[in-house]
């Protein structure tokens, strides 16, 4: 193992324990993926953060018998959409998966967030799409979940949670954090009467504007 694979293991090991300990997810209901030459590697099933090595990182390949894992242990039931999104989207560097508490809710409803504030635009759009309900861990989660990342770095899924993507580990866990942000102001204002909604123009600016956002940039820019 390389010096430059073993330090993205380890990055994958401290964004789940991040995110834990963030209240971003809990136990071990979430999952981390981040594209490694021709491979991808991802957290395994079932093993609590704080007992994950390097080495116990799965490592799929991208080309090659689907459902194949390198390691010793299993890779995340999620391991399909994980696969799938990087398939599917080269320019897609780690997916993060989590069960936060206002994005769950929200996919609880099947709700999509609406243009209710400008961070929406930092995904891709004017809204972030819940997909329909689909069994965890199922070939047919994964192709609702592409569909609804259509043109966009983030989702929800009915009844489950959320996936936020990234250009690279950094940016998919800004966004997943962000997303979260969204989701629970958005559950906020629907509780004192609902949103007023932001404009198809007003949306547009801010898009443009976002270019100029810190870590938002090149985000912005790859949607």
């Amino acid at each position: 193992m390389s010096k430059t694979e073993k330090a993205l293991r380890k990055a994958i090991i401290a964004a789940c324990r991040e995110m834990n300990s963030s209240g971003l997810n809990q136990g071990t209901a979430g999952n981390i993926s981040a594209r490694y030459k021709d491979r991808l590697l991802i957290t395994p099933s079932g093993i609590p953060y704080d007992e994950l090595e390097p080495e116990m990182i799965a490592a799929l390949p991208l080309n090659g018998e689907y459902g194949a894992y390198e390691g010793p242990n299993k890779p995340s039931s999620e391991w399909r959409f994980h696969l799938d999104i990087a398939k599917a989207r080269p320019e897609i560097g780690a997916t993060v998966h989590t069960h936060a508490p206002y994005a769950t809710t929200l996919a609880i409803a099947r709700r999509d967030i609406p243009a209710c504030h400008y961070m929406v635009t930092a995904f891709g759009g004017a809204e972030i799409r819940c997909a329909p309900y689909r069994k965890f861990g199922s070939k047919e989660l994964s192709e609702v979940a592409l569909e609804a990342l259509q043109g966009r770095k983030g989702c929800l899924l009915a009844n489950h949670g959320m996936i936020a993507i990234g250009a690279d580990l950094e940016r998919a866990m800004w966004l997943a954090v962000e997303l979260e942000a969204l989701a629970r102001h958005y559950y906020q204002a629907l509780l004192i009467g609902g949103p007023v909604l932001l404009s198809e123009h007003e949306i547009a600016e801010a898009g443009e504007l976002m270019s100029g956002y810190g870590l938002a940039v090149e985000l912005a820019r790859d949607a």
